[in-house]
């Protein structure tokens, strides 16, 4: 805990007076216009630098050419079948990734699309496991100014005009969106994000004597399992005129047919005008504006960016140009005629006002997208959360469009209900305090898919119990403009756009789950190892219904496609108890039924080229799969991941820290039985009988890239911590036989650790005589980290463990450009990187705020929040790397990044746990479970003083 005002002098080092006038924030200083103190800034004119991947030595080339030629071989065989590969390293986007990233849109779950700092769309992941990262340009907000006596006008897009997504050079001829006035310098523009808001404030630009906030809104709120669901954002501009003339402000939304990538060319797309009492045409976006007394609106259903348009982006330009709005007819006009391949549609929605001499207005604009259905390229397919509350109907989007813009308020007050206790803490760190919510971008950008619920909709079972045929579902775009006084919405659809079945494969089988739609009557899917699906009808009381939160995946990361990656996990997790604990139980009782069950398909390990089954029994899944989450787990094949030593220790420590944290029993006595196999599959890796797990000299662990030999830091720290854990549970429950066994292996387990590795100031890497045997492993307390985070006994004396503290932060930490990058993984005692394979070369983010959290565990804040401040002077400063919003699992000493978008650094938030833990967990360990756990004098009886009973001791 931080106890006193240790950072309360340190500089602000992002002040809003460094990047707007003071005069400006004032005027924009009511109605959330103004940016917060604390948010993390660029300014447009910013230059967004290309980022540099790393590569491997030559001797690490050797070492894996090999793999290289199995994986390249595997890569190549599930591309045949129309798959992709879950990991992927041959294989290069078109788009170069750059420093450009911003708040993403929307809730959880629902598909996600980007926002970059300087305005542009981008990063699109509508289709499960498919990321579209080239940003679409037509998608753009513009402005349009005139201004009484008709001396003074002003039109430009809201973005940069120097933009490496915008092409060619603008022709006189050209009648697409280069035609439009891209004049935006953005000198006097800035951006300020604070996630799930950001704000862009045009200071003067384009029209000097006009201060315009937009502020970017999504419903991601905290313990709200409903509205953080919901695939919708909302754009609020606030105009303030600071010139002497009135102003006609006419503020433009344009949207292109397209999910990303070359969706805009595949042809059939329709745009189409409607009103909401119509009924509901298919439709996948809808973007809205709000009409009101002072702001009219009006619509382009539809306009092209070829010559051959009927209507061109240039006809478009110059209309908002010459009238600053589109004709009322419009929303009569009836559905285009269908796109031809290689045309692309688009619709603008515009809203003008009036801005009186030093008047303010505000205008406010939606964005919404329904994709009911989550199709997996083996064929399973699901209903998306937000389905439960607005219907499969891809209608809903109109719906969502239009909650939006009347609920939005009230998600920011609940937003900065919960953000101001860490904002209003003067003990923190500013650069903290905004990258510590900013990092939780990725459970939106993440590529998240949160379904309505574990159990299939009745209405997909006939009348004779048997499962009716799945639609395939297409994904279309929809324009929609919402009046807020009168209720009238006015859209454009596209109609068979973009089939996902042409990446995700071929039709639902036989195998197929189904989807999840009925809000009544269920049924629920049960397999088990190879056998087919079976309906099972199941009821659900209402009470059960309304507390079901559904079913939750995430990515590792964007570039390694597998769903709940659990060792990974392991250090994200605390973001998610922290603010949808439920989603955690969740997660956990799916991991806990796949430790019960086996899947006795043949797979081929890429490391070795030896064979095994998918899913040992006893064995804690690597993932919960990428083609048919849940289903098919374990896609990740580099390794046997059954003889991995981390995996069940961390299952283990995960579910005690959330049992104990939330103190539900319930949760407790559902996974128990998984907990107990977990722990007696390790039996077998304790060769010697010390009680210790040994490694086998491999990668057997989350670092799948850095051989092991016998006993490890990283491992047995976890298995030490796995024991107590497990024994504390085992009493908790009821287990006492268990809860003795656990106790004699941990006591005989603990010495046998200390005297093979620990050499006087930290713990050896691992017990071998190899080269890298006495290495500095950054990770080497990430046991101790749970056991102090779960009210649980230390492991060692707290001489021990500050120690090798010290140690991992005078060498891992410091010894890396003076701390301004993060603990290195390895390190040498003699203070050179241990460069015995990629990973031990690396600076991994979620280790280093791991380690961090370690820390302040330990009461040594100050180096705590130095070593994580090297993640964020590396990866969020101007001067760094340019990883904002996109944080790399790791990066090397020169920069180069591996695996952006990935899942791990939200393990910051275990340093807010750490910060924050509850009262009864930091006074847990006066209580020492262990000390209750009375040894028997006969191996697993009870003791002649103990019955039956006992007291629950819940932390």
């Amino acid at each position: 805990m931080v106890t006193g005002n240790l950072f309360h002098n340190r500089k602000n080092s992002w002040p809003a007076q460094e990047y707007i006038s003071k005069s400006t924030l004032h005027l924009l200083d009511f109605d959330d216009a103004a940016p917060p103190e604390q948010a993390w800034r660029r300014k447009l004119n910013s230059h967004a630098n290309l980022l540099k991947e790393f590569s491997v030595t030559f001797m690490e080339a050797i070492k894996m050419v090999k793999l290289g030629v199995r994986m390249w071989s595997y890569v190549r065989e599930e591309a045949s079948h129309g798959r992709k590969a879950p990991i992927d390293p041959f294989t290069r986007e078109s788009c170069k990734p750059s420093a450009t990233q911003g708040v993403p849109l929307g809730g959880m779950g629902s598909g996600s699309i980007s926002r970059g700092f300087r305005g542009e769309f981008r990063q699109w992941q509508i289709i499960p496991g498919v990321c579209e990262p080239s940003p679409v340009m037509a998608n753009q907000f513009s402005i349009f100014v005139s201004r009484d006596g008709g001396n003074k006008s002003f039109a430009s897009v809201l973005a940069p005009g120097q933009h490496e997504g915008l092409g060619s050079r603008k022709r006189s001829d050209d009648q697409g969106i280069s035609s439009w006035g891209w004049n935006l310098n953005g000198q006097h523009s800035t951006y300020h994000a604070l996630f799930p808001r950001a704000w862009t404030i045009y200071d003067g630009e384009p029209d000097p004597e006009l201060k315009v906030s937009c502020r970017q809104i999504s419903p991601f709120i905290p313990h709200d399992y409903r509205e953080s669901s919901l695939p919708a954002a909302v754009f609020v501009y606030t105009l303030v005129n600071t010139g002497k003339e009135r102003a006609k402000v006419s503020l433009l939304f344009t949207w292109a047919n397209s999910i990303g990538g070359n969706s805009h060319l595949t042809g059939d797309h329709v745009n189409e005008p409607f009103m909401t009492a119509k009924g509901n045409p298919p439709v996948t976006f809808a973007i809205a504006a709000c009409e009101t007394q002072n702001v009219s609106v009006s619509v382009l259903p539809c306009f092209g960016l070829s010559d051959a348009s009927n209507i061109t982006a240039k006809d478009m330009w110059r209309k908002m140009v010459q009238d600053g709005q589109f004709d009322r007819e419009n929303f009569s006009s009836g559905p285009s005629m269908p796109s031809s391949p290689g045309e692309t549609l688009c619709a603008a929605v515009s809203a003008s006002a009036w801005v009186e001499p030093h008047g303010k207005c505000t205008v406010a604009f939606s964005l919404a997208w329904s994709s009911p259905k989550v199709k997996f390229s083996k064929g399973s397919t699901y209903h998306r959360r937000y389905t439960k509350f607005y219907g499969a109907s891809e209608g809903a989007a109109v719906d969502l469009a239009h909650d939006a813009l009347t609920h939005y308020k009230r998600w920011e007050e609940e937003i900065e209900k919960w953000q101001n206790p860490v904002l209003k803490d003067e003990k923190l760190p500013e650069w903290y305090k905004f990258t510590l919510f900013n990092e939780l971008y990725f459970l939106v950008a993440g590529g998240t898919i949160w379904i309505d619920s574990p159990l299939l909709a009745s209405n997909m079972v006939n009348d004779q119990g048997q499962s009716k045929e799945l639609e395939c579902s297409t994904v279309k775009v929809t324009e929609v403009r919402v009046d807020c006084r009168q209720g009238a919405d006015v859209e454009s659809t596209e109609d068979n756009s973009y089939d996902s079945t042409s990446i995700n494969g071929p039709n639902l089988d036989e195998q197929d789950v189904g989807d999840v739609s009925d809000e009544n009557e269920s049924v629920i899917t049960f397999r088990k190892g190879n056998s087919t699906s079976a309906l099972h009808s199941l009821t659900m009381t209402d009470q059960e219904y309304e507390n079901d939160v559904g079913r939750f995946l995430y990515l590792e990361g964007v570039e390694y496609v597998m769903w709940c990656t659990y060792d990974v996990h392991f250090y994200a997790s605390f973001a998610l108890l922290e603010l949808f604990p439920r989603i955690e139980l969740n997660i956990q009782r799916d991991f806990a039924k796949a430790v019960l069950c086996e899947d006795g398909r043949k797979v081929k390990f890429l490391a070795e080229g030896n064979w095994g089954i998918r899913k040992v029994r006893g064995a804690v899944p690597h993932d919960l799969g990428t083609h048919d989450p849940w289903h098919e787990m374990n896609a990740y094949n580099i390794h046997d991941t059954s003889k991995w030593k981390d995996l069940n220790p961390k299952f283990v420590l995960q579910v005690y820290r959330d049992f104990a944290a939330t103190g539900d029993m319930s949760f407790g006595v559902d996974v128990w039985p998984a907990v107990r196999t977990a722990m007696e599959y390790m039996d077998q890796f304790d060769r010697d009988n010390d009680g210790l797990i040994e490694n086998d000299g491999f990668p057997d662990q989350t670092y799948d890239t850095w051989t092991v030999h016998g006993v490890s830091a990283y491992c047995g720290c976890l298995w030490l911590a796995a024991l107590q854990a497990a024994a504390a549970m085992a009493l908790q429950l009821g287990d006492r036989d268990f809860a003795e066994t656990c106790k004699r292996k941990y006591l005989k387990a603990k010495p046998a650790f200390e005297e093979k590795l620990w050499n006087g100031s930290y713990f050896n890497y691992d017990s071998g005589s190899s080269g890298n045997s006495k290495s500095i492993q950054a990770d080497q307390l990430a046991g101790q980290w749970y056991t102090a985070s779960s009210g649980l006994p230390s492991l060692f004396d707290d001489f021990k463990i500050k120690s090798a503290l010290r140690k991992v932060y005078d060498f891992n930490v410091m010894k890396v450009k003076g701390g301004r990058m993060g603990a290195v993984n390895g390190m040498h005692p003699n203070g050179k990187v241990d460069e015995t394979c990629m990973q031990s070369r690396e600076i991994w983010t979620g280790v280093t705020y791991g380690v961090a959290a370690t820390m302040i565990l330990a009461g040594m804040e100050e180096e705590a929040f130095t070593t994580a401040e090297g993640i964020f002077l590396a990866g969020w400063t101007e001067e760094g790397y340019g990883y904002w919003f996109q944080t790399p699992e790791g990066w090397t000493m020169d920069g180069h990044y591996r695996s952006l978008i990935y899942m791990r650094p939200l393990s910051i938030w275990g340093m807010q746990y750490a910060l924050t833990m509850p009262k009864a967990m930091l006074e847990a360990p006066r209580v020492n479970i262990m000390d209750r756990i009375h040894l028997s004098p006969v191996n697993g009886g009870l003791s002649h003083n103990e019955t039956g009973k006992y007291s629950h001791i819940v932390p």
